[in-house]
């Protein structure tokens, strides 16, 4: 079967954008299948320059049953720019120093919420590659959401206040305790993991994406408070600009199968891991690469107040 007949079957939907492969989009603001590639192959610059302009375009962008290690998910992703350490805070697989392994069974890290990855620390990565390992019977989809469509859909007043707003994101929460006293005691264990070094970050509301010009609410999970602004107020602008992002028609939905990647742009999207799989196992290996300083609409970078991340962000 040539990989144009796969595409139509795939999805019913095929742009001829792309020299080396099919693009199939999956909603009508975000995501798309590429089909006709196996990324364990040693791809050509002009492929992984298209790759990456998929990516720029549909913000995430997925592979259906490729047939990577670790290894070579590690290769796949240092094409598209150097990469992190797993984690500022918590362990990388063993052995592999760039693998955040999300293991179910073994550790109760459901992220069941709207979030962009690590926005607590000053140059959350660029993007995310996200290798399925197992995959529950039913369940376990993952969700992601277009924020520079939900920014383009505030109404006019609603833009200008957030193009004005610097938020604080943190890993911590101002009452861990009452955070944390319905979890799991593996939950809290992770929990104090997570907080036992503080950050603590001052990000634009809105950032503005150097290579494209777009602009994009980021925000999500990590925010804290707006400056200049009490908590109260703050929980309310956020929950008011965490609607516009989503709204279905900003989002797409990924149902995993053993051995999918899905590559995303962290710095204009969110997702949300659905925790709707109970004890089956999942598990799920992440490779990020590192980012820029995020940079407001007047053009004033984010700025860090407390952790250092240096570490994280390895430049090598």
């Amino acid at each position: 079967m040539n990989r144009t007949t796969q595409a139509q079957i795939t999805t019913g939907l095929k742009t001829d954008e792309y020299e080396n492969f099919d693009i199939c989009p999956l909603a009508g603001r975000i995501g798309a299948e590429i089909v006709g590639l196996e990324l364990a192959q040693n791809l050509s610059d002009e492929t992984v320059a298209d790759i990456r302009r998929a990516l720029i375009k549909y913000k995430v962008i997925f592979f259906r049953r490729q047939q990577l290690t670790e290894i070579s998910q590690v290769a796949f992703a240092r094409r598209f720019g150097v990469l992190t350490e797993a984690h500022p805070l918590l362990p990388s697989l063993p052995g592999h120093p760039e693998i955040f392994d999300f293991d179910y069974g073994r550790m109760d890290n459901r992220t069941n919420q709207w979030h962009t990855d690590l926005t607590f620390i000053d140059r959350p990565p660029f993007a995310s590659v996200l290798r399925a390992v197992e995959i529950p019977a039913v369940g376990g989809d993952t969700l992601w959401a277009n924020t520079v469509t939900a920014y383009q859909d505030l109404p006019a007043p609603l833009r200008s206040l957030a193009d004005q707003l610097f938020a604080v994101h943190s890993n911590t929460y101002n009452d861990y305790e009452a955070a944390t006293v319905n979890i799991s005691k593996k939950r809290r264990e992770l929990g104090k993991i997570f907080t036992s070094t503080e950050y603590q970050t001052l990000h634009p509301v809105v950032r503005v994406i150097r290579e494209s010009g777009e602009r994009g609410l980021f925000i999500g999970a990590f925010v804290r408070q707006f400056r200049e602004l009490s908590v109260d107020e703050s929980i309310q602008i956020l929950k008011l600009l965490q609607s516009y992002i989503i709204r279905p028609e900003n989002t797409v939905r990924w149902h995993w199968q053993q051995g999918d990647i899905a590559f995303w742009d962290n710095r204009v999207t969110q997702h949300y891991g659905i925790n709707d799989f109970g004890s089956q196992p999942r598990r799920v290996q992440r490779v990020t690469i590192v980012g820029n300083l995020p940079i407001s609409v007047e053009g004033i970078e984010s700025k860090s107040f407390k952790g250092d991340a240096s570490a994280y962000n390895r430049m090598n």
